[in-house]
């Protein structure tokens, strides 16, 4: 199976212009993201799907692969599906372009689950202890089956839990697989009540009926919304020793 790894990118965000390009330790988040990508040695092909030349001259500068996509596309998904259109790829994991400290074992074992070609779409979750985490509207949670299959992502604390009987959920991270129909279903599917209600598009594989597996990690990815997350990410990079 040809699975690309497709990284979207896009400069105008409304919390952080720009975004992409920013420095984290002299090195630009989309390299990093890009790098971590490549450690994970599956991939042939890496691109950065982006709607912006500035990021694309970037890419190109460090040796990487990019692509300009439409601007007028709601979100990743629909940039990663202009890619496929425009190829022969039978699949795509999607990496997210503000994540530059996602675990490239992580990135592999996305790979190799999409690679069997059991699932149409899957993801990862990890298993958080943070009560914090668990309140926040900010922070996605999954419930599945016993095969892994989801049941559900909210940005609401599910399950319900007491207070007194909290001692964990499961965090959706998101990085998707995807195989090449299951895509061009999504695209196709209007958007669905549950997912403008949570503002979680991935409801929308559900709520039309194809399954979501999950991979369950102990890697944990941090990802950058605002410009003061930058900070928290050198911060720990300096922790792990790394320049």
């Amino acid at each position: 199976m040809k699975i690309a790894a497709v990284i979207p990118a896009r400069y105008k965000s409304s919390r952080f212009m720009g975004k992409p390009l920013v420095k984290i330790e002299g090195i630009s988040m989309i390299e990093r993201v890009y790098r971590q990508v490549e450690k994970a040695g599956r991939f042939s092909d890496i691109i950065v799907a982006t709607d912006d030349l500035r990021i694309g001259d970037v890419v190109r500068k460090f040796g990487g692969t990019a692509i300009l996509t439409s601007a007028n596309h709601r979100s990743g998904t629909d940039r990663l599906y202009e890619v496929l259109q425009n190829s022969d790829f039978e699949a795509a994991v999607n990496i997210q372009g503000d994540e530059p400290l996602v675990p490239e074992k992580l990135v592999a074992a996305v790979f190799d689950e999409l690679e069997t070609g059991r699932h149409k779409v899957v993801t990862a979750a990890y298993y958080n202890v943070s009560a914090d985490d668990f309140s926040s509207e900010n922070v996605v949670k999954v419930v599945f089956d016993r095969q892994y299959n989801a049941l559900y992502f909210s940005r609401s604390p599910v399950p319900f839990t007491k207070n007194s009987d909290f001692s964990g959920f499961y965090q959706h991270i998101g990085i998707y697989g995807y195989l090449r129909d299951s895509i061009e279903a999504f695209v196709n599917f209007p958007a669905s009540g549950l997912e403008e209600v949570e503002k979680l598009e991935q409801l929308r594989f559900l709520e039309n009926g194809i399954p979501i597996k999950i991979i369950l990690t102990g890697e944990k990815s941090f990802g950058v919304d605002v410009p003061e997350d930058i900070q928290r990410i050198e911060k720990i990079l300096k922790n792990r020793g790394k320049k």
